[in-house]
């Protein structure tokens, strides 16, 4: 019998009882009729799984057990969206991919990102999520409400860095965890190899130190929206307030969602000199590093010749 059949017989014997079967007569021993017609409701589910699309929701029907005298509400089970939080991930980004997912307008996402108390932001973080949506998949009803779906991920950020210790390395280091964040958002940007994060997070450090410019493209890129590897002479000139090569000290916020690794470079960088550090073999994700201005010009000159020889 397909399940077209199936379904009408069903309506039809539902429509021939006096009332509703009990909830418990779908838990008793399963005689012929009973038997079809769990079949058909598990068949009646199918369908309705195949209407509504990505969203199934079950309704478990369960008899209340003696004495229970409050009627319990019959559990969920959904099976809803995932998003994945890649490491250096923008929020605008990330927002996006959730009204893809949900339906819902970007906008929604925006106000919730700004209400730190209802996302369990730190409150070092100020009124700003960028930065504390931590990397991951993350499976959700798409019927919960914005801040639903975002608080998560601010508790996996939490989980992260007290394993860290963000707090204290940030003290012990002369910086905010805001700032440490913020340097992490950068070093995840920057770097296309784990290994190289701690060697990058010095760079950063000692130019910090030093009072330099930080010149760093990704920052710029950042505050003009725009996504790539390298900034434009007109990028490098632009007012934003995360424009590095302008502007002395780290940009004001983190520029994306850091992971573990970016983290813990971030508080703890390897130790070194090094002010520079160049992409000198982009294909093969190969950074080198520099302490003074001629080595970071031969640095440069071996980039130039990986790019002719391509």
């Amino acid at each position: 019998m397909n399940i077209e059949n199936l379904l009408r017989e069903t309506l039809s014997d539902m429509a021939d009882e006096e009332r509703p079967p009990s909830p418990d007569r779908f838990l008793r021993p399963l005689e012929r009729r009973p038997r079809r017609r769990g079949l058909a409701l598990v068949a009646a589910t199918a369908v309705a799984a195949m209407v509504v699309g990505s969203t199934l929701v079950i309704q478990q029907i369960s008899a209340r057990p003696s004495g229970d005298t409050v009627p319990r509400p019959a559990a969920s089970l959904q099976v809803g969206a995932t998003v994945n939080v890649a490491a250096g991930m923008r929020l605008s980004q990330l927002f996006k991919e959730l009204s893809r997912l949900t339906g819902r307008p970007v906008a929604e996402f925006e106000r919730a990102a700004k209400d730190g108390t209802a996302l369990g932001l730190p409150s070092y973080a100020g009124r700003t999520l960028e930065g504390f949506a931590f990397p991951g998949a993350y499976e959700f009803s798409p019927a919960a409400s914005p801040a639903e779906i975002l608080r998560p991920m601010v508790a996996r950020f939490e989980a992260a860095a007290e394993a860290a210790g963000l707090a204290d390395g940030a003290r012990r280091a002369g910086r905010t965890p805001l700032e440490i964040v913020t340097i992490a958002s950068i070093v995840q940007a920057e770097a296309s190899r784990d290994e190289d994060m701690a060697k990058i997070s010095r760079v950063i450090h000692n130019r910090l130190n030093r009072k330099m410019h930080l010149a760093v493209d990704s920052t710029v890129l950042y505050g003009l929206n725009k996504y790539g590897v390298e900034a434009t002479h007109k990028d490098v000139r632009s007012p934003t307030p995360y424009n590095t090569y302008r502007r002395l000290g780290l940009p004001p916020g983190p520029i994306g969602s850091p992971g573990a690794e970016a983290i813990r470079a971030a508080l703890h960088p390897a130790r070194g000199t090094w002010l520079y550090y160049v992409a000198t073999d982009p294909k093969k994700r190969v950074i080198k590093f520099a302490t003074t201005e001629s080595e970071r010009a031969a640095l440069i000159e071996e980039y130039r010749k990986n790019l002719k020889g391509r």
